[in-house]
């Protein structure tokens, strides 16, 4: 396996460390650490990509688990905020509508030998994906210092509320994009899920 592989796989293995962090509130700092382990990860998303692509080291397996990796970190953060309360089963269930739709269509596409490229608009959706969970979490760890007494915000309710509609904005700007990268995918292969058999 080689490195881009590796860093696929430890990518998949931090999942359940910062989702059992982000559902641990008796755990001090819970959101910073779920926060650092999110971070590690997503930065590995960049990483193996960069790597492979600058040393020829692309395999069928990269190509395979790379974007599979990135699914189960989305969805397991954004399961997550549901059981926190920090945002509504709707971003999930749109989420995983899309990609669902858009992995049944390249899994269609190499079975006739057609490979359907990704695009800006994908590259778009994911940024804004791991950016909004990023700042969901760096925001309720402000608020769990605000409470702690650490951190001076102002009222608690107004923070609360303001970081909330923060998040609640971030977590649907990724799913507009999210919906614009479907669509987009849809289009671009109307003609192929047309004619496939």
């Amino acid at each position: 396996m080689n490195l881009p592989n590796k860093l696929t796989m430890l990518r998949l293995i931090l999942v359940p460390f910062y989702v059992f962090f982000l559902l641990m509130p008796v755990i001090p700092h819970h959101y910073l650490w779920a926060l650092l382990i999110f971070a590690v990860a997503a930065y590995t998303d960049h990483l193996d990509g960069k790597i492979a692509r600058k040393y020829n080291m692309i395999t069928d397996f990269g190509k395979f688990a790379d974007p599979l990796a990135d699914k189960i970190m989305i969805f397991a953060a954004l399961a997550c905020f549901i059981q926190l309360g920090l945002t509504g089963a709707v971003v999930l269930i749109i989420t995983a509508a899309r990609e669902f739709t858009v992995t049944s269509i390249r899994l269609v596409a190499s079975g006739s030998g057609k490979v359907v490229a990704a695009n800006i608009w994908g590259k778009l959706k994911t940024v804004s994906q791991m950016v909004a969970v990023l700042v969901v979490m760096l925001l309720q760890y402000l608020l769990e210092l605000h409470t702690m007494g650490a951190l001076s915000l102002g009222d608690a309710g107004t923070v609360s509320f303001w970081f909330g509609v923060t998040g609640e904005i971030l977590l649907w700007i990724s799913v507009v994009l999210t919906l614009i990268s479907g669509v987009v995918y849809v289009c671009q292969n109307f003609d192929f899920i047309r004619n496939a058999k």
